[in-house]
């Protein structure tokens, strides 16, 4: 059965959920994480997965979501104990600004 293409879904968790056809970019978590910067910006043009990929890191890591990391399994950040252990153990504040 061919997955529907989530075209505008903003939520990861809906669009898991839902099994809507996703390119799994969960090893940006890992990249970000390892990277030890102490700002990051993430600029790209619109319809380029900005707010996803946020709401993705938000699902990750917030404790709100602790042990909820059943959504993950399946995708890349959930091969590696490291980040099983650290899924749901952030304070997260999601801010989302549209610049037009």
């Amino acid at each position: 059965m061919a997955r529907t293409v989530g075209i505008g879904i903003q939520s990861f968790e809906k669009l898991i959920e839902n099994h809507y056809f996703y390119i799994d970019k969960t090893n940006f978590i890992k990249k970000w994480w390892e990277n030890g910067d102490d700002v990051t910006l993430i600029t790209r043009p619109r319809r380029f997965g900005k707010t996803l990929n946020m709401s993705m890191l938000e699902r990750f890591l917030s404790i709100e979501y602790s042990g909820q990391g059943e959504i993950f399994e399946g995708l890349a950040i959930w091969n590696d104990e490291k980040y099983r252990k650290l899924q749901g153990t952030c304070p997260v504040i999601f801010c989302w600004i549209a610049v037009y």
